[in-house]
């Protein structure tokens, strides 16, 4: 029998965490003079009360969805995909590659091509980790880690001697051609009379995060691979008694977790910048983790953990440009976050377990 029901595993854990983690952000905000209330209203006017805050807010919240789902697809495997931020590099420069190089006649076909060319290349870059793990035991945290760096050299290596337009002194390649432009939110919504989502990069690629979304709940709980890789991740003995190969799991789950990883440069690299350029990735691969964890590994958790770190990004933002609250702070609130919705996530649960047991105790 479970020890708590499980909304309060989804809801209740989360949302404690993140009051703590609230409570001690205005703790640290008071210490240094500000006024927490003021802060979070700012945060709040600045990143949900106007549309062009809700259009940076959508635009963060798109790529940790992506990364978001990469690493909570590998979790399911039991494999911890710290390489999301070198996928998403690699998965730029598929879309890259697929923009430059063959003439779509219109954005709703190019963007099929660039989503294949992502997910194609993140998945190859996830692959040997891939099979390091499965075949010799190396440990994916540590692989995934090292091939970020070798992403960002090889990165560097192909737009400075390979797609830089000559005479450019920037390390970005050309721009793409106009066919290739996705759709902006202010190109969707806005009408003659009223102009929304003005200067916001929010464009098409959110709905194929909220695809990728339903697409992922579906291949964990509705096909015999998502059984077979969380069958897996419970027990590998257990898994490979019942004729599960943890060869083959291992590489399929990363290629999986890559390939969304990847996927995260269509909304960078062909939504936002319209070309390929250095660090467009900003750390969105590591804040996927955090993104997992607060979302239990579910893709609608991961939906609502990707708003809030939206939300904290472009309120940050708002903070840092009209406070006093140092860029560095904003940090460490989005740190704090971090921290006890996932490495304190104990220090909720356990007294909580306790909480319901004691509860159904007195009811039977």
């Amino acid at each position: 029998m479970d020890k708590m029901p499980q909304w309060a595993d989804i809801v209740l854990i989360p949302l404690i965490s993140l009051i703590l983690a609230a409570v001690l952000s205005a703790l640290v905000i008071l210490a240094i003079g500000e006024n927490p209330v003021a802060a979070f209203k700012l945060m709040v006017e600045g990143a949900l009360m106007r549309s062009a805050g809700w259009g940076y807010t959508l635009y963060y919240a798109t790529n940790f969805m992506f990364t978001g789902l990469a690493v909570a697809v590998a979790f399911h495997a039991r494999m911890f995909n710290i390489g999301g931020e070198g996928q998403a590099m690699l998965g730029g420069l598929g879309v890259a590659l697929v923009a430059l190089y063959i003439p779509w006649p219109h954005w709703s076909l190019a963007i099929l091509g660039a989503t294949a060319g992502a997910a194609l290349f993140g998945a190859a870059w996830a692959y040997i980790p891939a099979l390091l793990q499965a075949k010799r035991g190396s440990h994916i945290v540590i692989t995934t880690i090292m091939f970020n760096f070798i992403a960002a050299g090889l990165l560097n290596y192909v737009l400075v001697n390979v797609l830089r337009p000559k005479g450019s002194m920037d390390p970005a390649s050309a721009n793409f051609p106009d066919a290739t432009k996705l759709p902006t939110f202010r190109d969707m919504f806005s009408t003659a009379d009223n102009i929304m989502f003005r200067g916001a990069p929010a464009n098409v690629t959110f709905f194929l995060a909220i695809a990728a979304c339903v697409l992922v709940w579906y291949l964990i709980w509705r096909t015999r691979l998502g059984y077979e890789i969380r069958a897996f991740g419970f027990s590998e003995s257990a898994a490979r008694y019942a004729g599960i190969s943890p060869v083959r799991i291992t590489v399929i789950a990363m290629l999986i977790s890559g390939a969304l990883a990847g996927l995260m440069s269509v909304n960078t690299t062909m939504g936002e910048s319209e070309r390929l350029v250095m660090n467009s990735t900003e750390g969105a691969g590591f804040i996927g983790i955090a993104v997992a964890l607060m979302g239990r590994s579910h893709p609608f958790g991961v939906f609502l953990a990707a708003i809030l770190f939206g939300f904290l990004y472009q309120g940050g933002a708002e903070l840092a440009l009209w406070t006093n609250i140092p860029r560095e702070l904003i940090v460490v609130i989005q740190a704090l976050v971090i921290l006890f919705t996932g490495a304190l996530d104990n220090m909720v649960r356990m007294p909580l377990e306790k909480l319901f047991l004691a509860l159904r105790r007195r009811n039977v």
